[in-house]
């Protein structure tokens, strides 16, 4: 809710100026963003020479091995670098402009007396809005760095300035948001990160023996390149098996730390959760042959998100249940809720 004294008129240009500013210290600011991720491509860089020269032509006799061991490190590779190029370069899911409050609506909310005043200002325009959640005082979820209601799940990202649909978190690594857009190419990258790594450190560790009893000439390259791929292995596994498991519950890292509160039935870590299918292919897709390749194939808009429990929510607001104390328009505004969710209920048939 925007805490503004009464009179005082809103600032409409603060976040351009904001931009303004951010844009002459930029381009250092975005050179050193940009670290992180030319040190994932210098290090993939440097492994792919010490495999596949060091190793492979260098250090593997056998034809036949090596050309088995340069086969599938090249297939896992280019997984991996288009999973990752994909994270990297996909734009973030930006809300839409109906979301975007009009300076009409702010200029009555600065000339507003209270907060409560404030508020059913924001509740009439989001009325016609698809948002199901709320927060902590039951207020619309609005953005005043943004000046738009937020819709279910999308935060405003510090970092790149904006609100995002469906974040998770914005990842140095990749610097770019993990987001509705890119969730499924984070997840992928993920997997063939870790798969890339674990192929890497065993096929290198039959030469580590050779190399410490001294059968072959000593290969630097190789001994670095099995302790940093378990290195890299073992950060990933837990980040990974972490991602798959709130892709099975169908919760952010956001979420999991603060729980969406919606307008049905309150606090609910679950409330968007469909079963672990149904959520599994709400990122990946209905069409298991694309699951595993980082195309877009996530279901949904990013604004609109079917919910486990609008089904008996519906049917109890169209039963009048458990509502005798409230007002006309706050049952009618629950019912507008409830048809809503009711033909967005079978988006994940």
């Amino acid at each position: 809710m925007m805490s503004m004294p009464h009179g005082q008129s809103y600032d409409y240009h603060r976040t351009t100026f904001d931009g303004e500013r951010n844009e002459r210290c930029g381009c250092c600011v975005r050179t050193m963003k940009w670290f992180p991720v030319l040190f994932i491509a210098s290090v993939i860089g440097w492994s792919y020479y010490a495999f596949v020269i060091q190793l492979s032509f260098f250090t593997v006799t056998n034809i036949v091995q090596r050309i088995l061991f340069l086969l599938f490190y090249h297939a896992v590779l280019v997984m991996f670098l288009w999973s990752y190029y994909q994270t990297v370069f996909t734009d973030i899911g930006r809300v839409p402009s109906r979301f975007h409050v009009p300076r009409a609506e702010l200029d009555r909310i600065v000339r507003a007396t209270n907060e409560v005043e404030q508020k059913e200002i924001l509740e009439t325009f989001a009325k016609e809005l698809p948002v199901v959640t709320r927060t902590l005082n039951a207020s619309v979820r609005f953005c005043d760095k943004c000046r738009l209601i937020k819709p279910d799940r999308a935060h405003h990202c510090s970092v790149c300035g904006v609100c995002v649909l469906k974040l998770d978190h914005h990842c140095p690594w990749v610097n770019n948001c993990i987001n509705f857009t890119n969730y499924k190419y984070f997840i992928l990258f993920l997997g063939y990160a870790l798969l890339y790594c674990v192929y890497v450190a065993c096929s290198t560790i039959p030469y580590m023996e050779l190399l410490w009893t001294g059968k072959i000439d000593g290969r630097f390259h190789i001994l670095f390149l099995f302790f940093v791929s378990v290195m890299f292995a073992i950060s990933l596994v837990s980040l990974f098996g972490y991602h798959v498991y709130l892709v099975l519950l169908n919760r952010t890292t956001l979420e999991s730390f603060r729980t969406p509160i919606f307008r049905f039935g309150g606090p609910d870590k679950n409330g968007f959760s469909l079963g672990k299918l149904n959520n599994f292919q709400e990122v990946f897709g209905d069409d298991w042959r694309l699951w595993f390749v980082p195309v877009y194939t996530s279901m949904g808009d990013g604004v609109v998100y079917p919910m486990r429990c609008y089904d008996e929510d519906a049917e109890a607001l169209l039963g009048g249940e458990q509502h005798g104390n409230r007002s006309g328009t706050e049952n009618l505004h629950d019912f507008e809720a409830a048809t809503f969710l009711n033909e967005y209920g079978n988006l994940m048939n």
